[in-house]
């Protein structure tokens, strides 16, 4: 049988930096996913979008929220909400979050390691220990890279370890079915490291903040 593997080459990591223009939506299939119609809208897999200004039933369950666009073609994407039953009467933007590419990166470790913890719900009747899981800790992830003054995705993520405000990212993989993971993230660490007859390196300490859509 042939080999699946996916190779590694090729993989990127993306930091959010800012906002794009919003994209003007002009309908919506209702159902689970919710599909907008916005013309040559130009958004990627996993980006982020900011909705406002919908009008209809379905207004309060999109309106001021940040989406993940899971599917999409030239002129639709569809976000995880179960629209079904919420009408769409006009109007509406979606305003894409922006990324960069984090430059020189050499090393993805731990991603998605994450797990849930165990709670423990054995009572007097229970024959043997009985368990369930409770949240999801998707945990987090080091990047292994060579250092760059000049990468505006490593700046990026240095801004981000000095503020400590949490950030968009995306991962994508160079292919498979569902390639692309967005999901929030706090910039835990930055470090450098140099030595004789070598390069500066670094190591950055990614926690994942709240859920990971594949898409």
């Amino acid at each position: 049988m042939p080999s699946t593997a996916i190779s590694a080459q090729g993989t990127i990591v993306q930091i959010a930096t800012g906002t794009g223009g919003a994209k003007t939506i002009t309908a919506m299939a209702a159902g689970n996913p919710t599909i907008f119609t916005s013309s040559a809208h130009g958004l990627s897999l996993g980006d982020v979008v900011a909705i406002a200004s919908v009008t209809g039933s379905v207004a309060t369950s999109v309106n001021g929220l940040n989406w993940v666009v899971t599917h999409k073609t030239t002129n639709t994407f569809t976000i995880g909400l179960d629209s079904t039953g919420l009408a769409y009467t006009s109007g509406g933007t979606a305003t894409p979050v922006t990324y960069t590419a984090i430059g020189n990166i050499k090393t993805i470790n731990d991603f998605e390691s994450g797990s849930a913890s165990e709670i423990d719900v054995t009572n007097l009747s229970s024959t043997a220990k009985e368990k369930r899981l409770g949240l999801v800790d998707n945990g987090g992830f080091s990047l292994g890279i060579h250092h760059s003054n000049a990468d505006a995705g490593q700046a990026a993520m240095q801004a981000r370890r000095l503020d400590g405000a949490a950030v968009n990212m995306k991962v994508i993989l160079p292919t498979g079915t569902a390639p692309t993971a967005s999901f929030s993230a706090l910039v835990k660490k930055f470090s450098k490291n140099a030595a004789v007859d070598g390069v500066v390196e670094g190591t950055a300490d990614i926690t994942i903040n709240g859920a990971i859509t594949w898409s």
